[in-house]
């Protein structure tokens, strides 16, 4: 009884988080608060859309089993909509992004050639840490932060709560690659706000 509790408490929470993190990162880009990098989030939707797919093919599971990848999907492809629609020119693809997105196209076809739901899922896990490129590209070059970590410490808290309810290797595996690489962007846009805030004190 108590471990359906926690599932169900896991379930919801990463739900309403990923819905809010949704909302809220649509507006900021409609407002022009922030400038998100539409190649990342293309990748992002591509990924995941795999990584699900893969994910309910290995085995029995339902959507609710690994519920950060289900809710992801919503909140990458929303996302890359409102970017194309609302962002400015900085947020369209450049030669590095379509060469990543190269590299996602040929996993895709090993997959379909393949039909090797576990590899390929493990494969798509790097297709989203390709995905983190463009923007930790632009943050090094730019040193400038178009991110906002409100909305990032979110995307961060949401895999943390879905490892209570998430079922299976591959869920896990997702999480955890969700968890590093989030944190390791958010060092990054920590050092360019230190740096920024430091060149401001000079």
């Amino acid at each position: 009884m108590y471990e359906i509790l926690i599932r169900n408490i896991s379930i919801a929470s990463v739900s309403i988080l990923n819905l809010a993190i949704t909302i809220w990162y649509c507006w900021l880009t409609y407002k022009q608060k922030i400038k998100p990098a539409l190649a990342m989030w293309i990748f992002f939707t591509i990924a995941v859309a795999i990584s699900l797919t893969t994910y309910l093919e290995s085995d029995h599971f339902s959507l609710l089993d690994n519920i950060l990848n289900t809710t992801d999907l919503a909140l990458t492809a929303i996302v890359s909509i409102a970017i194309y629609i609302f962002g400015d020119h900085t947020t369209r693809f450049s030669r590095f992004d379509k060469g990543c997105l190269i590299a996602v196209l040929v996993i895709v076809l090993f997959w379909f050639i393949t039909k090797n739901h576990f590899v390929t899922h493990a494969l798509t896990q790097g297709i989203l840490v390709i995905a983190y490129f463009p923007v930790i590209s632009r943050l090094w070059k730019t040193r400038e932060n178009s991110e906002s970590f409100l909305i990032w410490t979110g995307m961060l808290l949401a895999p943390l709560l879905s490892l209570l309810s998430s079922k299976g290797t591959l869920a896990t595996i997702y999480s955890v690659r969700a968890i590093v690489c989030i944190a390791i962007l958010m060092l990054l846009m920590l050092r360019v706000e230190y740096q920024r805030n430091k060149f401001v004190r000079d």
